[in-house]
């Protein structure tokens, strides 16, 4: 394996394209946005985390996978160094063109047998494991079982934007989500009438302000599910809802679970 450094490791990863690569870590890397050559199934075993496109942002939960296709600009952030982050980079084949789930970023439940599997590659963590070999024959198994086992993708993402008059708002957003925020407080603290606020979200996401609001505040609140004692009450209150009914019924429409089949 290469030197533990992020250029080297990304470099090693597409080194050989015909290879399926492994890497179990337990430390904290901090990755610009990237591409690889290659389809990429991370775990984070025990934990949660954040994966950012240049267009979106995916919350991973536990018990979860994430795949990226080969070619998507994006990039991890780990909410725990301690916790496992298991990923297998896979080699393309003409099985990426002809199912649809290899080309499309999604994350998806991990059940037993997926699970068993991916910690069963731990013992090539570190490198390459090329055609012919047991291993590659055994990563190429899983490669083929994704679309069968993982149909039902996490429904929930939160677009973002690069644009210079968004970035902000979307930061005070982020920041005051426990707080009763509108169109009309928001667009004061920044100076843009209501108007100007609601063009600028639909010109930008082609989303409401009001739908990221309540996506941005369900992501909020599945972390707070599955890194916290909090009840659900102070969940709610801690996302800005009033109302832990109104918060329930919203993440179970969202989510497709109540909040309180979500937690561990």
């Amino acid at each position: 394996m290469k030197e533990n450094k992020p250029e080297l490791i990304l470099a090693d990863v597409d080194a050989n394209p015909d290879s399926a690569y492994i890497w179990h870590w337990k430390t904290e890397h901090h990755f610009p946005f990237h591409t690889h050559q290659k389809g990429q199934l991370t775990y984070v075993e025990g934990g949660a985390a954040f994966l950012y496109t240049r267009d979106k942002t995916y919350f991973l939960p536990a018990r979860h996978y994430m795949w990226v296709p080969a070619g998507v600009e994006h990039y991890f952030q780990h909410r725990y160094p301690a916790n496992f982050v298991r990923t297998i980079y896979f080699f393309m084949d003409e099985d990426d063109q002809n199912d649809p789930f290899y080309t499309q970023t999604g994350i998806y439940p991990v059940g037993n047998l997926l699970l068993e599997m991916i910690l069963y590659t731990e013992k090539w963590d570190g490198g390459h494991v090329y055609p012919g070999s047991k291993g590659y024959r055994f990563v190429k198994a899983i490669k083929n079982i994704l679309p069968d086992i993982s149909s039902v993708p996490l429904p929930i993402t939160l677009p973002t934007t690069e644009n210079p008059r968004m970035q902000p708002v979307l930061r005070y957003i982020q920041e005051n989500l426990s707080e009763p925020l509108t169109l009309e407080s928001v667009g004061h603290a920044f100076n843009y009438s209501e108007r100007t606020l609601t063009r600028l979200f639909r010109a930008t996401m082609d989303i409401s302000f009001f739908q990221y609001l309540k996506l941005a505040r369900m992501i909020k609140a599945m972390g707070y599910l599955l890194e916290t004692e909090k009840t659900i009450s102070e969940i709610a209150w801690d996302t800005g809802y009033n109302s832990v009914s109104a918060f329930s019924n919203t993440f179970y429409k969202l989510v497709g679970k109540r909040p309180t089949d979500f937690q561990p």
